[in-house]
């Protein structure tokens, strides 16, 4: 693991980022951010490989098959976490940012999001696919760490071993890489 205050010279040569966390933890913010400031693509898994108009989940296959023509390119910033295609992102990441915020910060920004675009799509989501929050999904943030950390944990050490992982805890460490990345470009 890369330490915050160390992150932004490493980020500064990588050509392909990934940006995985909790659904809420600001991975679609910041992923755009570093997208603008380094000149590289912004992927989001959610609009371009896992969603179809009106919630429709795209077909297994072809979301590997999307992502792997996506990961060839030579450079992106990548956000979503789907620790079942790991695997193919991995292998072709040069680092790793993994948001690890407080599930109530998760939650919040929830909610807020779900206000802010109340009946429409917002822009990291496929189109056709208006907010929506329902029990399930405030389940899933918040039992994210127990549920998903040991496969990412898993995929990251058999698949990105030599990967560079950088843990943001809070949304000041977040800022705080930005301005040290705005410094050094």
């Amino acid at each position: 693991m890369i330490a915050a205050n160390e992150a932004a010279p490493l980020l500064e040569q990588a050509r392909r980022i990934l940006v995985i966390g909790c659904s809420g933890s600001g991975k679609s913010t910041l992923s755009q951010a570093l997208a603008a400031r380094l000149g590289s693509p912004y992927i989001s898994m959610d609009r371009e490989f896992f969603w179809l108009p009106g919630w429709t989940l795209r077909e297994r296959g072809e979301v590997r098959r999307l992502i792997a023509e996506a990961v060839a390119g030579e450079r992106w910033v990548m956000d979503g976490t789907s620790p079942g295609t790991l695997d193919l992102r991995l292998r072709r990441a040069d680092m790793v940012i993994w948001l690890r915020m407080p599930r109530l910060l998760c939650i919040a920004r929830v909610i807020r999001r779900r206000i802010l675009y109340s009946g429409r799509s917002r822009p990291e989501m496929a189109p056709g696919c208006p907010e929506k929050i329902d029990r399930e999904f405030l389940d899933y943030i918040w039992n994210f760490e127990r549920t998903e950390m040991p496969e990412i944990r898993a995929a990251l050490a058999q698949h990105g071993p030599d990967v560079p992982v950088v843990t943001l805890r809070s949304p000041a460490e977040v800022r705080d890489l930005l301005a040290r990345l705005d410094a050094a470009l």
